[in-house]
């Protein structure tokens, strides 16, 4: 835990957390069984978005204890999601005229998807055992 941390946090705001994981998954689980893809419904779908305005909205609160590394978490994972399909995107795009960037795009989306997935359930799981993430 880092230095200044409480390990006390109100209930209140753990249950905000718990709901903000939550979600986030149901944007993932949209997109995994829905017609979107599970990034894109976890990037653009209302969950995930009224997930990082109560990220924001709730982040004060969180400052100073273990739940601060679950906000921080939450938000980058939406962040580095949003810039790493934009990069793919990028790439992909001018690749299409030689065929190989339909098949970069969907690889990269694909992985990317999983690594959200990963990084909401791992966030999910050390909070149900009272654990801040790492780092």
């Amino acid at each position: 835990m880092t230095p200044g941390m409480t390990v006390e946090a109100p209930d209140g705001l753990v249950r905000v957390t718990h709901v903000v994981y939550a979600l986030h998954a149901l944007g993932l689980c949209l997109g995994a069984f829905g017609a979107a893809s599970v990034l894109g419904s976890f990037l653009f779908g209302w969950p995930s978005i009224i997930a990082v305005i109560l990220n924001y909205v709730k982040r004060g609160d969180a400052r100073g204890t273990w739940l601060e590394s679950h906000f921080t978490w939450q938000i980058r994972t939406f962040w580095y999601a949003l810039l790493w399909a934009v990069l793919v995107a990028l790439v992909s795009i001018p690749l299409t005229v030689v065929i190989i960037g339909i098949g970069l795009w969907a690889l990269g989306m694909a992985v990317l998807g999983v690594w959200a997935i990963y990084r909401i359930a791992r966030g999910w799981l050390r909070l149900k055992d009272h654990q801040p993430m790492p780092g």
